[in-house]
Parts: structure tokens; sequence; C-alpha cells
């Protein structure tokens, strides 16, 4: 019944419908098949940072929350038929910006999820942390079923938190990746986060190393190669922990029987999106994936590149090459990579300018270039 109403409110929608017409005549529908009732919705609600079109949460036995207000859990943006909201226009772009302001705002520390939609394009995202990224293409809802795009946008956002992925990659070596590697999973540690960081370049093996760890000799390509999922990931890690220092996480190390395969072999052996598959069975064991990927651009660094939520691009701001490879990767490499996985990700993290100082006229020489 739920959703033969919410195709039908969708199909008496004016083809110019404002965005008043689209909230009083298909909001409620809409809002109904993600699951959250009356007693489960505020309108523009009070971001901290400006009212957000309708902040969700679902009632618990002593929390009502149009009536606590408290702890929103998803944040939606409504606009009118009028705006533009299809992929990489004037209009998508500042939408973005604001749900994005909205899900950074400081009465919204407890959302983890933000909707886009005009009725006619619709996009779902996801808060980690402070970071955001696409958990959803740009859905054009004209061409497709509103029931069955509503339906997995409610899976998603009804499934439990999961790690945010983060792919360290650059096309030029000697960047620091691994080093960043290593001190991020250190201080996510610190602040008692749960990491897992993967050696992803079996042929130079530079984390492996620098954590003073043997490479497998085939645990990594075995949980890859496990189709019948037989193996676990305790099976395949191990926990890394300094003398003296009050820090722990997990490692994968490099594995030797990959580093032993040429390009061909690999996509012979596997698929791309092998990585990830193998990832999605333990993201909930962890808060953070981090993975160490090598400086190149074939399987090992695009199986990470797809297997993350977002990358991040260390560079030199005093090596022009390190950054005319950070624009390569943002301009061709994860384009390519989002054409592949189609639903937004992953997506470049602001580029991070990594080892040497920086002062303030070779940081303006750095942005222009």
């Amino acid at each position: 019944m739920k959703a033969h109403i919410l195709r039908q409110a969708l199909l008496d929608l004016p083809g110019d419908a404002s965005e008043p017409i689209v909230d009083s005549n298909f909001m409620r529908a809409f809002l109904d098949a993600l699951g959250f009732n009356n007693m489960e919705s505020i309108p523009q609600y009070d971001t901290g940072n400006g009212a957000v079109d309708y902040a969700l949460r679902h009632n618990t036995v002593d929390d009502i929350f149009i009536s606590t207000k408290t702890n929103p859990y998803l944040l939606l943006e409504l606009k009118g038929r009028n705006i533009d909201l299809s992929d990489g226009s004037a209009q998508y772009k500042s939408a973005v910006n604001q749900l994005q302001r909205y899900l950074l705002a400081p009465n919204c520390k407890t959302v983890e999820w933000g909707i886009i939609t005009n009725s006619l394009n619709i996009q779902l995202f996801r808060k980690h942390g402070k970071v955001i990224y696409p958990a959803s293409s740009n859905i054009d809802i004209k061409s497709g079923d509103i029931n069955d795009i509503v339906k997995k946008i409610k899976e998603k956002i009804e499934s439990s938190s999961k790690a945010l992925t983060v792919a360290i990659y650059n096309n030029k070596g000697g960047v620091g990746k691994t080093t960043t590697t290593v001190n991020l999973a250190a201080m996510l540690t610190l602040l008692k986060k749960k990491v897992l960081i993967i050696d992803f370049d079996p042929n130079q093996q530079d984390l492996t190393s620098s954590l003073g760890l043997k490479p497998s000799e085939d645990k990594l390509y075995s949980w890859l190669d496990d189709k019948k999922k037989l193996i676990k990931i305790e099976n395949v890690i191990c926990s890394y922990k300094p003398a003296a220092i009050p820090y722990s996480f997990d490692a994968i190390p490099a594995d030797e029987k990959l580093a032993d395969l040429g390009d061909t072999d690999l996509r012979k052996f596997f698929k791309l999106s092998r990585l990830y598959q193998v990832l999605e069975t333990c993201k909930s064991q962890y808060d953070y994936i981090l993975i160490d990927s090598s400086p190149n651009w074939r399987f090992f660094s695009q199986s990470a590149l797809l297997a993350s939520d977002v990358v991040l691009i260390p560079t030199k701001h005093n090596n022009i090459f390190s950054l005319e490879n950070a624009a390569k990767a943002i301009k061709s490499f994860i384009p390519e990579i989002q054409k592949e996985r189609k639903d937004g990700g992953p997506i470049a993290l602001p580029v991070f300018f990594n080892g040497e100082k920086i002062t303030d006229a070779q940081k303006i020489t750095v942005q222009q270039a």
C-alpha cells in the first residue's frame, strides 16, 4: 500500500513543482517509505548553522524525537523541481555544499546520513566523523522505480555503522604514503579508534618493512581467492604493538604470492572489485581501514581505490611531479573508478601536503600550480 501511495504522490506532482508543493504533496509519503513517522521527523531543524528542511531519527521508549529534538540521525535538504540537481550543475554543487555544512553543524554531531532531493534526482551521503562522502550515485528518479530507489536507501541508512575505508595514494613515489598511513593509524588508535592497515603494494612492501613485519606467503592471496568465505579476517591480520607505546592496531602485511603475479594474471584471477568485496565482510569490526597503495595505475592501486570511500593524496609542495600526479588522480583516475563503482565513490579528500615546512608564499604558488 505504501508503495502505491509513494508512486502516486510522485506522479501527481506538476512538472515545475516548487519546493513548497514538493514538500506538501510528496514528502510525507517519501518519509513514510523511508520508515520515519510524524513523531520522528522535524521540519526546519536548527542545525546550529542554518535550518535544514528535515531532521529524522527513530524514537525510543523514553525519547520522542519531536519532543526532545536531540541526536538527529539523518538530515534531508529538499529543493523544488525548478532547481537543477543533475550531476555537475551549479545548483547541484550548491545543494551538496549546503548539506555538508548542515551535517558538520554543532547540533548534528550524531548525524550519520544526509539526503538531497527535488523529487527528480536524489542522492544519499554518509558522514563518518568529519568526512562526508557519497553513499549512492546521484539517482535520476524519473528513469527509475521510486519504490526500489527508496528501498535501497532505507536498507543503507538502517545498516550498522561501518568503517571509513581510506586509500592513501599518489601516482608518484616518495611522497610519504607509507609514513602517512602508519602515523594516521597511530593517531587514530590513540583516539581509541579501531584501525586496520593494509600493505597493498606487494612489490615494494614498504609498509610491511616499516612495521618490522614479515610478508606473508599467501594469506592475503588466499583471502582474496576464498570464494566460499571460509577464511576469517583473524587468519589474515596480525596485531602491531610497538614496545613502550600505548597503542596497537591490526595490519595485513604484503603478500609474496601476489607480488609474483603480473598485472595480466592478477586480472585473470581476480576482479577489480575483489578487495572491496572481502573488506565489506569485516567493516563492522573497525572504525578505519587504511590502504597503502602502490605508486602506479595498475591492478593494486585501482583495486585499492575501488575498495575505498575516500582517497587521501599525499604530495610535497616542492615537488611539481607529485602535484601533477595528484591532479591526474583527481581528474582522471578517481572518475574512472567512480564510473566502475556506480555509487558516487570514492571521492578525493583535500590534497595533503607532506614533509617539509611550507611558507605562505610557497602555499600560494602550490595552489596556483
